[in-house]
């Protein structure tokens, strides 16, 4: 029995709720659980220097979390002068999974920035603000295409993320902190609504994870992305 009583396929209640705030052009509240991100969409009439007379656009993300967003305050790393390397490196994921179902010669030269803040942390913040950015994104470019700036929606498929991770010998959706932080080996997987893979991190905790392992624990991810897809179409107001 997992801590939180669920299932071993079962995932936390999720929701998305769309157009969260008031000023951005695309917003996304996503709850995994008691893992909450505000993810919220900026366009930009500008492209980073390298991709200036391009003809092609960017689409890039932040992350953060907010100082009591866990059970003790962490300080800001706008305070400190830097940004974690941790920080830096799920940013980069939410970047690349974002561009990975967006055709950049879609939207023109301008830049789309998603905001990932982390409002509260209980495991799983990276994979809720994938999936939350994706609708953010989403409606973003939508905003666009009703201001009649672009002739198409410039994104190719739906992308949303899930963790998985071997807890007690048994593979488990979804990871709460409490799992996550005791779990054997730990994945991070990002999907697409197509079947592909964008980027899958997965690493042994403690010893090494056999290849049967790692495919039951891509196959509840593959399952629970399939119900993440119909979640995120819903708050769309696609089906």
């Amino acid at each position: 029995m997992r801590p939180s009583g669920r299932a071993a396929d079962q995932l936390r209640e999720i929701t998305l709720e769309p157009h969260f705030s008031k000023y951005a052009e695309g917003s996304c509240l996503v709850r995994f659980g008691d893992t909450h991100v505000l993810c919220n969409a900026t366009v930009e009439d500008r492209v980073p220097p390298f991709m200036r007379n391009s003809g092609r656009g960017w689409v890039t993300a932040e992350y953060g979390m907010l100082p009591r967003s866990t059970d003790t305050r962490t300080d800001r790393e706008a305070a400190r002068g830097r940004q974690s390397g941790r920080t830096l490196e799920i940013q980069r994921l939410i970047g690349r999974s974002l561009r990975a179902i967006t055709d950049l010669e879609g939207f023109g030269e301008r830049q789309v920035k998603v905001d990932c803040d982390v409002i509260q942390a209980d495991g799983g913040t990276r994979t809720a603000a994938i999936t939350g950015g994706y609708v953010a994104l989403h409606l973003a470019f939508a905003r666009l295409l009703d201001d009649q700036l672009i002739a198409g929606m410039p994104l190719t498929d739906q992308v949303a993320a899930i963790s998985c991770g071997l807890v007690a010998g048994t593979a488990v959706v979804d990871l709460d902190y409490t799992e996550d932080s005791t779990a054997q080996t730990d994945g991070n997987f990002v999907l697409t609504a197509s079947g592909g893979i964008v980027e899958i991190q997965a690493a042994a905790e403690d010893s090494p994870f056999s290849a049967a392992q790692f495919s039951d624990l891509l196959g509840l991810a593959t399952e629970a992305a399939g119900k993440l897809f119909t979640l995120q179409r819903a708050a769309l107001g696609s089906g």
